[in-house]
């Protein structure tokens, strides 16, 4: 049954992290219906509604813009207009601008509708062999501000804890998390769902010597074990 859009609605439509056949047919056709898209890398959506031959009209929605975007995109809504909101890659609201339009759009009262998918934490934690009934997700580490004390803080947490990682930062965060944390396992995963995916299963250490030893390319999801994990 295809999916009936509703005027002034936002759809929350999660999109493939890597390989474009990871979206949902219900997915598709929200893209399909709705009358506009509001994506946070209009050029990477742009790839993924070509693929599937997505002709609607497209504008920008992300971090340097959203203080201007939400009052924009809230009257829109209240308007009449239909509009799916997407992400980079993954589902809207996890480590990225999403959140903000949500919240706006509970505030205003306008309708959501969530279409679930690809998350690229799940995949990773699922395939990292750590222990998955009870953990944390963190995102991204602060860069400066608030960082040691933060991981002070989740050295304790008994529970497999969840970092982001961008590539350019990986080595100093795993440096960071052996100084804090001691040499605890973790497991390392990147380009999940691309050509490259690889998953990394190991101490701190030795993940600290592979990627010193490799090119350091694509996002990354930290699985590490919690604080009783070793102790048991």
């Amino acid at each position: 049954m295809s999916e009936v859009v509703q005027q002034g609605t936002l759809y929350i439509v999660s999109t493939p992290i890597g390989n474009l056949e990871d979206i949902s047919i219900r997915a598709i056709n929200v893209l399909s219906a709705v009358d506009l898209i509001a994506a946070e890398d209009t050029r990477t959506s742009k790839i993924l509604l070509d693929h599937y031959n997505i002709k609607k009209p497209i504008i920008s929605y992300f971090s340097y813009n959203e203080d201007r975007r939400i009052p924009e995109l809230i009257a829109k809504l209240k308007r009449g207009t239909s509009i799916a909101l997407v992400s980079e890659a993954g589902t809207p609201g996890i480590s990225d601008p999403a959140n903000k339009i949500i919240r706006a759009a509970i505030d205003e009262h306008v309708r959501l509708v969530v279409i679930p998918g690809a998350t690229a934490f799940l995949s990773a934690l699922i395939v990292s062999g750590m222990n998955v009934d009870r953990f944390v997700f963190e995102g991204f580490i602060p860069i400066k501000k608030g960082r040691t004390s933060l991981l002070k803080k989740l050295s304790k947490e008994k529970h497999t804890i969840i970092f982001y990682e961008s590539p350019h930062r990986l080595l100093r965060t795993l440096e960071d998390i052996k100084n804090i944390f001691g040499d605890r396992k973790i497991s390392i995963s990147r380009e999940i769902t691309k050509k490259f995916e690889e998953t990394f299963r190991g101490r701190i250490s030795t993940a600290i010597n592979h990627f010193t030893k490799h090119n350091i390319r694509g996002e990354f999801v930290l699985i590490l074990e919690g604080a009783s994990a070793g102790k048991q």
